[in-house]
């Protein structure tokens, strides 16, 4: 009886084993034993808005993306590097392009329909690239906006070659230090996956786990700093555009009152698109960091939702790729002439167009057309 008892509790050990093992590679994440003494089946990540939503959003904006960015790196390269305001906007640019051709990578993982060795290539690279990319424009937001505050208090405070030149170098160090400080998350990616289901982080070796640490918190700190600086730049701003809509209100003709509320309007555009697209993002990314490094403290259910959470923000911080076109537009009389001369257009004919942006760089159109429509 005792032999037969213990024959009975060892098979009842390998099916549940065998049931843990099956779960285990179902789920994206491991499952942590807390008040659950059950496993859930429905805690699984790879439900319909991973593997359908997502990746079809993201070809959506792949498609467009490629097609708005392809035709502004096509026009700021027509486009002399005359202001600090454009320095910034083509740096954007390539960041953005860059981000945009992850995109294919990312809906190819999601969707399951990537190979072992794509999915390791999106671990190591491709993921890498994106958030480096993303951080790249943070930072150079945070420098479009010290830029507008500058020339909203200062007008007629002109550029020189000298200023070109220190701009020039400053987006070539961000470059660079980025690039340095993401590139040991490539290097120190390089343990062989176990099983074909892996999360990211399991192929990394220690260093490379103490490394994306420590990248999250500098990351953690770029953002920060400069939501802190576009919040001081466009309170200084709007400040500033408030006294001299007061100035303008008191006088007797109305067409300076209208060209202001353009420029209001215009101007705030840097500010929509940052708080739309990066900060839900370090929002949600917040809980759900905390999420994974203290899984104990919360239930399989708990941890997908936070997890949904940061991917649809993470789709507003892509979004971004696809709203600059509007900045370069809206914010550039460079890039709008230069557009409408490139497209054959004549100006007049896109003149409300014209006539909403504002003239907030000092660079000109290299075919001299800007006064064409009058």
């Amino acid at each position: 009886m005792i032999r037969v008892f213990g024959q009975l509790k060892k098979k009842k050990k390998k099916k549940l084993s065998f049931f843990l093992g099956n779960m285990e590679r179902n789920t994206a994440f491991p499952l942590f034993a807390g008040n659950h003494s059950h496993i859930n089946t429905t805690c699984s990540r790879d439900n319909l808005l991973k593997t359908v939503v997502f990746p079809v959003l993201y070809s959506f904006l792949f498609l467009v993306g490629m097609s708005l960015n392809g035709l502004a790196v096509w026009i700021f390269l027509r486009i002399p590097s005359q202001s600090h305001f454009i320095i910034y906007l083509k740096n954007i640019v390539v960041a953005d392009v860059i981000m945009t051709f992850t995109f294919p990578f990312k809906v190819l993982s999601d969707s399951n329909m990537a190979s072992l060795g794509l999915r390791i290539f999106v671990c190591r690279v491709s993921s890498v690239l994106f958030y480096l990319t993303m951080y790249i424009s943070i930072l150079f937001f945070g420098l479009i906006s010290i830029d507008r505050c500058r020339k909203t208090l200062n007008p007629f405070k002109g550029t020189n070659a000298t200023r070109l030149k220190y701009r020039k170098l400053l987006s070539g160090a961000i470059w660079t230090f980025l690039v340095i400080l993401c590139l040991p998350n490539v290097m120190l990616t390089s343990k062989p996956p176990t099983s074909p289901y892996f999360q990211c982080s399991k192929l990394k070796t220690e260093a490379g786990l103490k490394w994306h640490e420590i990248v999250n918190h500098v990351c953690q700190v770029i953002f920060w700093g400069n939501l802190l600086t576009v919040i001081v730049c466009y309170t200084l701003i709007t400040k500033e555009l408030y006294r001299s809509y007061s100035r303008t209100n008191q006088g007797t003709t109305k067409k300076p009152r209208q060209s202001k509320r353009k420029i209001n309007a215009n101007v705030f555009l840097v500010l929509g698109v940052f708080f739309v697209c990066f900060v839900p993002f370090h929002f949600a990314r917040v809980p759900y960091t905390i999420s994974q490094t203290r899984g104990d403290r919360f239930d399989c259910k708990l941890k997908l939702f936070f997890f949904q959470l940061k991917e649809s923000t993470l789709f507003l911080s892509s979004l971004n790729s696809l709203l600059d076109p509007l900045i370069y537009f809206f914010l550039c009389k460079s890039f709008r002439t230069t557009l409408f001369n490139t497209l054959h257009q004549l100006p007049c004919t896109c003149s409300w167009l014209i006539e909403r942006g504002s003239d907030t760089d000092t660079g000109s159109s290299p075919q001299g057309n800007s006064s064409a429509c009058t």
